[in-house]
């Protein structure tokens, strides 16, 4: 049997609208994309047709046209969008975990969400001071082809979508430099007053990692409305954590040209670290401690959300003022803001927890790159933006690790080897401390790679750990009237 005979037998044995009368137009449709003949018998149905459609020049063998050819076909074995949305909201009412996981089953077996893509990750845990961080060098994210961006940059550009959390990426076909989602489906919900889309993302960085994105393109901030959004999607989805990236550059996620948050169903680091004191804000029926954590974080809980927005936000509005020059703290520079917060909000039986963590993106001329950011002595490991998930304690480490820090176990190990120059103060300390052999040396690169995240979140830290900073921080508690 065929590929292409194969494939059709699986859209009809899918949850949609095709029947068996439908074979003959299925067919012949799956044809006008992959060729009517050299029909492939490989045993992964997609990667035959795909290789049919190269054989009989229908696409070129390169990695968008593989990856936009995918999503087509995939979009044959998903529902449309309005059935997605019909069917989601039914199960809804009965049990909104029903409802996830149908749509998470959904996302992965269509091939939106990149299932074997994100198994090549890895990942491992590391002891430290505030508990175990997570650790996960992304190896998921395909690389992207030198000529497929030279093309793509004399590629006319249409502005559409906007940028790739636009609501109107649902079944766009993908171009030379801009993601296939031809098998995109987003729920639709009411979020203050305003229709907002849930969605996967494609290369999760754990479990059901959800994104949650405002209908119109327009950019992210932080503000009253955030928290109240925050614990109403918490309310909606309350097996989920949702989050917002800072609002500021250096210390913001990837994406602020468009309102998003960031969710799903993971226990970080973060939310198991302990209060290490608490502390008295004037809002009546919210707790309020610091959490025992490297970047500066105030826990509030309550069972009255109105009266955790209201303590959030005084906390937002008072540190946008606030300034320290003693441990290096400015609020502003002229015009130009520097403050601004990383708030995190879930769910703990009936109380709503929000986790507030402060930001600050000054830089000097001592660290060009950002006082609050990870210093140069690091960045061997980790140089880019501290955002919403690494804020929480799960390092996303470039790819370019994996390789490295086997050169950096040869070096430890005096092997030949090809270590890249700026991992080579940090493997001499290593020399220094341990004594290295072929069994030991990986689990030791290991944690102190570990060890390094651990560094890079004390350094965006703004109160650090000790008795000036600890004294300072109390001092902006006391600031809260």
């Amino acid at each position: 049997m065929s590929c292409v005979d194969k494939f059709v037998d699986q859209i009809i044995n899918t949850d949609n609208d095709y029947q068996a009368l439908d074979r003959i137009y299925l067919y012949n449709r799956i044809c006008a994309l992959v060729g009517d003949d050299n029909h492939q018998t490989d045993d992964d149905i997609k990667t035959a047709l795909i290789n049919t459609a190269i054989k009989n020049n229908k696409i070129e063998d390169n990695q968008t046209a593989k990856e936009i050819l995918n999503d087509q076909l995939m979009d044959f074995v998903t529902p449309l969008p309005s059935k997605v949305n019909q069917k989601f909201w039914d199960l809804y009412q009965n049990d909104p975990e029903e409802a996830t996981n149908y749509f998470y089953q959904l996302s992965q077996n269509n091939d939106y969400i990149k299932v074997k893509a994100i198994a090549k990750n890895i990942s491992y845990q590391t002891a430290t001071d505030y508990g175990n961080l997570e650790i996960t060098i992304n190896l998921s994210k395909p690389e992207k082809d030198p000529k497929a961006i030279a093309a793509a940059g004399r590629q006319k550009q249409t502005g559409y979508p906007k940028c790739q959390l636009c609501i109107e990426n649902e079944g766009y076909l993908g171009r030379l430099g801009y993601p296939a989602r031809s098998n995109h489906r987003v729920i639709r919900f009411t979020l203050g007053g305003q229709t907002w889309g849930f969605q996967y993302s494609p290369y999760a960085y754990f479990k059901e990692h959800a994104i949650f994105l405002n209908k119109i393109h327009q950019p992210m901030i932080i503000n009253q409305h955030t928290f109240n959004n925050l614990l109403e999607i918490v309310r909606i989805f309350p097996q989920y954590f949702v989050g917002s990236n800072a609002d500021l550059p250096i210390v913001g996620g990837s994406m602020l040209s468009h309102d998003h948050y960031q969710g799903g169903r993971h226990n970080f680091p973060m939310m198991k670290a302990k209060i290490e004191r608490e502390i008295d804000i004037p809002v009546d029926n919210v707790k309020a401690g610091i959490v025992k954590w490297p970047m500066s974080t105030i826990r509030l809980t309550s069972s009255d959300p109105e009266e955790l927005v209201k303590a959030a936000t005084l906390i937002h509005e008072n540190w946008m003022n606030y300034s320290d020059e003693s441990v290096s703290i400015k609020a502003y520079t002229d015009e130009t803001r520097h403050h601004t917060v990383t708030p995190i909000a879930y769910r703990n039986g009936n109380e709503y927890v929000m986790d507030i963590v402060l930001r600050d993106n000054q830089t000097s001329t001592k660290y060009p790159d950002g006082i609050f950011h990870p210093h140069q002595d690091v960045q061997h490991i980790k140089k880019e933006n501290i955002g919403l998930i690494e804020v929480m304690g799960r390092a996303i480490l470039p790819a370019r690790l994996k390789i490295e820090l086997k050169e950096v176990e040869k070096y430890l190990l005096n092997e030949s080897n090809d270590i890249a120059e700026y991992h080579r103060p940090w493997a001499d300390q290593l020399q220094e401390k341990y004594n290295f052999n072929k069994d030991n040396v990986s689990e030791i690169v290991e944690k102190e790679t570990g060890l390094v995240f651990a560094r890079v979140l004390e350094d965006a830290g703004v109160f650090k750990w000790n008795h000036q900073g600890q004294l300072a921080f109390d001092k902006f508690i006391g600031s809260l009237k």
